[in-house]
């Protein structure tokens, strides 16, 4: 299995095909490198090097207590990055891992990279604040914290049957394979590192 060490002595996991240019993907709260498979293989296959990890707390990496923030996660991509020696990388980021590739190119520059791309990203904020009038209430992100530390089971798999795919919009055809999968990759992290992460997600 492979995976980086961090300074802080985080077992990051990560996945790491092919070769050619490299991609690289950061996944969204709370899944895990398997969530990008569809998009890996169709660029592996196309004769791209293509890597994604398990954020710290998530998947295979580390069961941490500490560093659930975008500081920490940046500098995890960075261990990665730089165990690897990934250079003329592309970094792809979905909803949390957008803000960890934006937290990343701003602590570690862009040396490393050719090109991001930010996809349905978190930056700048999440939450509504006086400066940031059209985000969610901070009432959204407690609800979604109470219920990862009472019944995460049944939140996650509230949450892909529902809004995450629009599965409960008119004529959906909901994916059994997909809300599984979805469910699995969740309930494979830590409980508090998912807990902490709605806040870096949500505040940062």
């Amino acid at each position: 299995m492979n995976k980086v060490k961090t300074k802080d002595g985080v077992e990051i996991f990560y996945k790491d095909w092919g070769k050619g240019q490299p991609i690289v993907f950061s996944h969204g709260w709370p899944l895990s490198a398997d969530d990008w498979d569809a998009q890996m293989m169709f660029f592996v296959t196309r004769g791209f090097r293509v890597i994604a990890h398990d954020r710290r707390g998530h998947g295979r990496s580390t069961q941490t207590s500490d560093g659930h923030d975008m500081d920490h996660y940046a500098d995890d991509l960075a261990a990665v990055t730089t165990h690897l020696d990934l250079k003329n990388a592309v970094h792809v980021g979905h909803s949390t891992g957008g803000g960890e590739v934006v937290h990343y190119l701003a602590r570690h520059g862009e040396s490393r990279v050719a090109k991001a791309a930010i996809i349905s990203a978190v930056p700048p904020l999440m939450v509504k604040t006086a400066a940031n009038p059209g985000g969610l209430p901070k009432e959204v992100f407690d609800n979604f914290q109470a219920q990862v530390a009472t019944n995460r089971a049944q939140f996650y798999r509230d949450v892909p049957a529902g809004p995450f795919y629009g599965f409960n919009r008119p004529g959906a055809k909901p994916s059994e394979g997909i809300i599984q999968n979805w469910w699995r990759q969740g309930m494979m992290g830590g409980a508090k590192a998912h807990y902490d992460g709605i806040v870096a997600f949500s505040q940062t």
